[in-house]
């Protein structure tokens, strides 16, 4: 059965991380304001999912990111990092490898995120796979929503696959790697379709001087 798209909220527990995160941004944003983004965020991770079990923590985390994002467009925070944004449609695949092995590579050099147009509720098992024989960390690989505090935080927007679906905001530079889609192909078609996003994300940190 699909998941409902009003999900429940777990408010006991939301409360719990709002907390956490209102002590977190205190000074810098309102309680009230970090509760509604953790449930906004919530709800957004919600409706794709299949499983459910780890929804808060990531809803957490999500908010995180997007409290982090809108501080630095307020000018209250910043590290004066490059800030790089990829972008598909199902924050499943390619995006999700862009921003992983850029994350790697470049350590604290650069702040990465990335999000889906229309999320899907589960990275692809083969990219899972041919990221962690890569070395790569997958505690921050989950597809996630296109939220405006990270289009609008974002230096370099680059899309893959999602043509004009991603709002464009004035001043960001805006990129576009034709990339094939490692949805439903095997393991070795989607280890290529890596090496290829790596070989960019070279071209990348090379021109960024990271």
């Amino acid at each position: 059965m699909p998941p409902s798209s009003s999900p429940p909220l777990p408010d006991e527990r939301l409360a719990a991380g709002a907390a956490r995160l209102a002590t977190r941004y205190a000074g810098r944003f309102a309680p009230e304001t970090v509760l509604a983004l953790l449930t906004d965020s919530y709800t957004r991770l919600a409706e794709p999912a299949r499983v459910r079990t780890h929804l808060v923590v990531l809803a957490e985390r999500l908010t995180a990111e997007r409290l982090d994002a809108l501080a630095h467009t307020q000018g209250t925070a910043g590290t004066g990092r490059v800030r790089v944004l990829f972008v598909c449609i199902h924050n499943a695949g390619r995006s999700q490898m862009a921003a992983a092995l850029l994350a790697h590579r470049a350590g604290d050099a650069v702040t990465v995120s990335s999000a889906g147009t229309h999320p899907a509720g589960d990275v692809e098992t083969f990219v899972a796979q041919a990221l962690t024989e890569a070395g790569v960390d997958l505690s921050d690989v989950y597809p996630k929503p296109l939220t405006a505090e990270v289009v609008e935080a974002a230096d370099i927007v680059i899309t893959m696959g999602c043509g004009d679906a991603c709002p464009v905001v004035p001043g960001r530079r805006y990129l576009d790697w034709p990339v094939p889609d490692p949805d439903g192909a095997p393991i070795a078609v989607v280890r290529d379709i890596r090496d290829a996003i790596d070989t960019r994300i070279t071209e990348l940190l090379a021109e960024l001087g990271a």
